[in-house]
């Protein structure tokens, strides 16, 4: 059996690999705070007794692309986008730390600022709760203060701080959840440096134009390894008419 159908088995079966995952980037092409998914792989040469013609591809590290999307003005108080670098610490239920860029916030019906899937947000000293009949301000530094709409005059009222953090992108890894943490599973620190802008959202960073080209071009070399597992089936075939005439 022509080896040729190994190496062409194992490119075709990347190029899935690859679509599945511009698949998934296009589905989040309107994800608030996206962060692109990357795939990467590498050529390795197949050890053999004749000459190392032939080689296979095999998965390296998954990454992300950690560009920063646009940022979108919505007016909605409880929206939050971080300008440039930098993340939101959620507090997860078993304690550990997670991290998003998705500052759609979203209060339970205890008042807990949670993220949009119900996570708790982390603050400097804590959970952060807002009371009712108030209208919440985001200082570029994270600082969450209400001012209640029912008294007369009301005073601004500090309820805590965001807690923001700014780790190595080589540092933080993608979770089945979606949420960043970090590789080694520690907690990162407070970074004063990382700044946010209320009442606005961070678009996906995913770019609709270039992942369909992508797909096109995965496409293509997923139909030239199919094209190679042919010829080396008819190559086969025809092999076996030489032999069968002798």
């Amino acid at each position: 059996m022509d080896r040729l159908i190994y190496t062409a088995a194992s490119g075709a079966k990347h190029i899935l690999e690859q679509q599945a995952t511009t698949s998934n980037n296009l589905a989040n092409v309107n994800t608030t705070g996206f962060r692109a998914q990357l795939d990467v792989f590498r050529a390795v040469p197949v050890q053999s007794e004749g000459l190392p013609t032939r080689a296979f591809v095999v998965n390296s590290t998954a990454a992300a692309d950690f560009t920063p999307g646009a940022l979108q003005v919505t007016g909605r108080d409880l929206d939050v986008a971080i300008k440039g670098e930098g993340w939101l610490a959620v507090q997860m239920p078993d304690g550990t730390e997670a991290y998003t860029r998705n500052g759609a916030l979203q209060t339970s019906q205890n008042g807990l600022l949670t993220t949009a899937n119900g996570a708790t947000i982390a603050g400097e000293g804590g959970p952060i709760t807002i009371p009712p009949d108030a209208t919440v301000t985001v200082g570029g530094d994270g600082t969450i203060s209400t001012i209640s709409t029912t008294d007369q005059p009301a005073a601004s009222n500090i309820l805590g701080r965001l807690k923001l953090v700014n780790p190595p992108a080589g540092d933080m890894v993608r979770g089945d959840d979606g949420l960043f943490r970090l590789r080694d599973g520690g907690t990162a620190q407070p970074d004063a440096a990382v700044r946010v802008a209320g009442g606005a959202l961070e678009g996906s960073n995913v770019s609709a134009v270039d992942s369909m080209v992508s797909m096109i071009s995965l496409a293509r070399s997923f139909e030239t390894q199919m094209s190679l597992l042919k010829n080396a089936e008819n190559n086969a075939a025809k092999a076996t008419q030489i032999l069968a005439l002798n």
